[in-house]
């Protein structure tokens, strides 16, 4: 389900590419993350398949992190044609997230 990115470049090609991108920004010590992680993979997966998941380790690179504005973990960003659109960290919500994503989404996969 998540794309696990290697390098600041590949990250920047799956924003600009992709016409919706959820990035989860995530460390190896953070347990809120691994509870929190297949939770937003299965809420994206069953409210919004066209959401492409990208899951970012900033303690391995922290230059994605740094450019992203990202200093706790865990912190979701979710773009729309490269642009950011929402930001949450560190306490979140699943049906809080559902509700924020809903909008931009539909304006942008309606039919």
């Amino acid at each position: 389900m998540f794309v696990e990115i290697k390098s600041f470049e590949e990250f920047l090609e799956l924003k600009e590419k992709e016409p919706a991108l959820l990035g989860y920004f995530s460390t190896e010590a953070c347990n809120v993350c691994k509870v929190l992680k297949p939770k937003v993979a299965e809420l994206i997966k069953t409210e919004f398949p066209k959401i492409k998941l990208v899951y970012i380790k900033s303690d391995k690179l922290p230059e994605v992190a740094a450019q992203n504005q990202v200093f706790v973990a865990p912190t979701l960003l979710v773009f729309m044609e490269g642009r950011e659109y929402i930001r949450k960290s560190r306490n979140i919500g699943i049906s809080e997230l559902q509700r924020e994503i809903e909008r931009p989404y539909s304006m942008m996969f309606s039919e």
